[in-house]
């Protein structure tokens, strides 16, 4: 089954409050609670674009496929990529911590893997 799973993403990028981050970035109160809920059944395009921009990220980061216990694709096949593992990220959490210290350096391995994504 394919599913949204925005909560993932939240934690990811270190939002606390969901709800207030995308009524800040333009969202309704209905659409917003239902995306913090994770009840949403399907999005539009122009929202799906919102919220990428407002989350920077790719559609593919909204999706999660949860593989048939009775039905499983060979290793290689393309919807494996949205298989997300338990071990979710939390950078604000790990950056909390780490000593104080070896901050710098961390931000320096992060900018370089940032410059190293996104030259073309």
């Amino acid at each position: 089954m394919i599913k949204y799973n925005f909560e993932r993403i939240f934690r990811a990028r270190g939002i606390e409050r969901p709800f207030t981050f995308l009524k800040r970035a333009g969202f309704g109160d209905n659409l917003a609670t239902r995306i913090k809920n994770n009840k949403v059944s399907r999005l539009n395009n122009s929202t799906i674009e919102h919220l990428c921009i407002a989350l920077k990220c790719t559609p593919n980061e909204f999706f999660e496929w949860i593989p048939d216990r009775d039905y499983q694709v060979e290793k290689g096949h393309p919807l494996n990529i949205l298989k997300k593992s338990d071990n979710d990220v939390d950078l604000t959490r790990t950056i909390n911590s780490v000593p104080i210290g070896m901050l710098p350096e961390i931000e320096a391995m992060i900018k370089e893997k940032i410059n190293s994504t996104t030259k073309y």
